[in-house]
């Protein structure tokens, strides 16, 4: 799964000038949290979230005059507020590695680029959209999470158990356990067709645990 697949590309962006409350006013309007800002050449110079734009609104504490507020606003614009120094990917990258790199810049969105051309933005909404379709959290099933070891091959031991107990895959996760020196793994998986109790004696002789067994 690939960046190009998933992104918003009927992009929103707005131009260097645009003033603050307008800014405030787009994203209220298309539902946005964030909006990449362009020159007047179409080039991705920035990008603004509704936090800078927040921020750079006056406080309830603040001395101004009611009436000098709008005005001041009004001058203040996106260029003085938004994050130059923008992260992005390429249409191309990789579901993980976008979100790696959101994790790790501690940020909500890219915007996505086809060489020097902006063609979308991916967000953390985006990816958590992925991540219940990939954990099958809209079809509804039996939702186990199971302990195994953390070794080559226990993966398709749990997937032919289930498929010989008549089981259905419709839904995977998997994660090391921290604390048993990484040598444990969290397999969660959502089954269609196949009842509680023939799942839960299908799984048990190849796993060390079952840790969670629902019906969702």
């Amino acid at each position: 799964m690939l960046v190009r697949e998933f992104m918003t590309r009927d992009l929103i962006t707005i131009p260097t000038d645009t003033s603050v409350p307008d800014a405030l006013r787009l994203m209220r309007e298309r539902k946005v949290r964030r909006l990449p800002v362009v020159d007047h050449h179409g080039t991705l110079v920035g990008i603004v979230s509704d936090k800078d734009l927040l921020y750079a609104s006056p406080s309830p504490a603040t001395t101004l005059a009611v009436w000098e507020i709008p005005e001041l606003l009004g001058k203040l614009r996106v260029e003085k507020v938004m994050t130059r120094g923008v992260i992005t990917v390429s249409d191309d990258t990789s579901l993980e590695e976008a979100a790696r790199i959101m994790a790790d810049s501690k940020i909500g969105g890219l915007p996505v680029m086809r060489g020097g051309s902006l063609v979308g933005i991916i967000t953390e909404t985006d990816l958590f959209k992925i991540l219940l379709e990939l954990l099958g959290g809209r079809r509804p099933g039996i939702r186990v999470a199971v302990a195994v070891p953390s070794i080559k091959g226990e993966l398709s031991k749990i997937t032919t158990a289930i498929f010989q107990a008549g089981g259905n895959i419709v839904g995977i996760g998997m994660k090391n356990i921290l604390g048993s020196n990484g040598d444990t793994a969290e397999v969660v998986l959502k089954v269609q067709d196949v009842n509680r109790e023939t799942l839960l004696t299908a799984l048990r002789p190849v796993v060390n645990e079952v840790l969670d067994i629902r019906e969702i």
